[in-house]
């Protein structure tokens, strides 16, 4: 039986930014992979652009829920390995008992050997709480997997890797997973997010994410402690 892989991603899509190239090699390897996904992501567009309706909140939500299962399907996740949460985003400082409970149980149910989960510099709120409650249960179960933190909104984020880690004080704890063989299918799962890569609408049209293809490198960037 192979191993077993976790990932935890605060937001739909977090998980295929910040290490999609690595779940489908981990797959490739014969490792069970598993995703968790704590937010369902409804206040992307109403939040920062002020865009509530076409789509609305609830309306955003279900679209990216359908977003992160047709991306994760790309990267060889089978669908009963992804398990969404269905936490409101920017408001996961106020369900931190439900999502830690949810996130203990995954872990005791699988016991992988490699826990993925958001940089703890990352300038989210919601990354960074999701890395309390991941890091918190893992010394709780007292569990011996290896932690590989992905960032998506650190600083120097818009660096390539490499400048980011010169620039980094803590580059001695970076590794690198090369994913050139698995980038076509990075690729394709990104594109699969269509709300966040462009929003649409009668006043305007504009990347949500900003420079997408520095997600799109040959290899992809873990901290480790």
């Amino acid at each position: 039986m192979g191993k077993k892989v976790v990932v935890f991603a605060p937001h739909p899509d977090d998980e295929t930014l910040g290490c999609g190239g690595t779940i489908a090699k981990r797959i490739s390897e014969g490792c069970e992979v598993v995703v968790a996904v704590i937010t369902d992501g409804r206040h992307a567009l109403s939040q920062f652009f002020g865009v509530n309706s076409a789509p609305s909140p609830e309306e955003l939500k279900d679209i990216r829920r359908e977003e992160a299962t047709r991306a994760l399907k790309i990267l060889g996740v089978q669908s009963k390995n992804i398990s969404f949460f269905g936490l409101e985003d920017t408001r996961l400082a106020q369900h931190e008992k439900e999502a830690k409970e949810k996130i203990v149980t995954l872990l005791k149910d699988l016991s992988p050997t490699e826990i993925y989960f958001p940089y703890r510099k990352d300038t989210n709120l919601d990354h960074q709480i999701t890395n309390k409650l991941v890091q918190d249960a893992v010394v709780g179960l007292n569990f011996l997997a290896f932690k590989y933190q992905y960032s998506i909104a650190r600083r120097f984020s818009r660096l390539s890797p490499f400048v980011s880690m010169l620039l980094n004080p803590v580059r001695r704890n970076l590794v690198y997973v090369d994913v050139s063989q698995f980038l076509p299918q990075k690729q394709a799962a990104v594109n699969k997010f269509k709300s966040q890569i462009t929003i649409i609408s009668s006043r305007q049209q504009r990347p949500v994410m900003q420079n997408v293809e520095r997600f799109l490198k040959n290899k992809e960037a873990f901290y480790v402690r």
